[in-house]
């Protein structure tokens, strides 16, 4: 079900990090698959902006992870947003779902950057998935808290620009040292040059190109 420009109230924003803030608002009866985004705007202004949703499947409201972007039309806008202000929202839309790779019992691989960790913890959020693999890519240390609901076993850290992470340096750099199952269903999310690193360096692993799932983030 698709809902086009209904208003929702916002119920809080959460800095969970320099620059990176949890925005919750009504779910008013919206379904959605996890791994679906949503188009937000405010009432008022023109543009809007896609944001893959946070929040579960049963969660009782709707939550999406905001990074903000000093030069972005709508990021700064959505986070000065208080308590009971509207929202528009459209939506779900997107096809980057679990649930197919759930069904086939598949060894899972979800590769992220930055804010690009919101779909995943969505999905560990929604279904009790216990084998899997989670290797989160950031600049800094403080990022690190957007895997602070993923259980440690699962997660890998990789800061590129500090020590201290699980790993020092790149995700991709990370992967490339992995062993992986040719099996193995790949979901990537994040910027584009990680996207394009780790599909090639999946294919030369010998996964296949309809095993891996990707979500251009920003």
């Amino acid at each position: 079900m698709i809902v086009v420009q209904a208003p929702y109230r916002v119920h809080g924003v959460e800095e969970v990090a320099p620059g990176l803030f949890v925005l919750s608002f009504d779910r008013n009866g919206l379904e959605f698959e996890t791994g679906q985004y949503l188009s937000l705007g405010i009432p008022g202004h023109r543009k809007e902006r896609e944001y893959s949703i946070y929040s579960s499947e049963s969660d009782t409201h709707l939550a999406v992870l905001i990074k903000v972007v000093p030069e972005g039309a709508m990021s700064s806008k959505l986070v000065e947003l208080k308590q009971g202000d509207l929202l528009h929202v459209s939506g779900p839309y997107g096809y980057f779902l679990l649930k197919p790779s759930l069904d086939a019992g598949v060894p899972l691989l979800w590769i992220a950057t930055g804010s690009g960790v919101s779909p995943f913890h969505s999905f560990a959020s929604t279904y009790p998935v216990s084998e899997y693999h989670l290797f989160h890519g950031t600049r800094t240390l403080n990022e690190r808290v957007l895997v602070r609901n993923f259980p440690p076993k699962s997660v890998v850290s990789c800061v590129s620009g500090e020590s201290g992470g699980d790993f020092h340096g790149r995700v991709t750099t990370y992967l490339s040292t992995w062993e992986l199952d040719r099996s193995t269903h790949v979901f990537l999310c994040g910027n584009c040059d990680m996207i394009y690193d780790a599909f090639d360096l999946l294919q030369a692993k010998g996964v296949p190109a309809a095993q891996i799932l990707t979500e251009v983030y920003y």
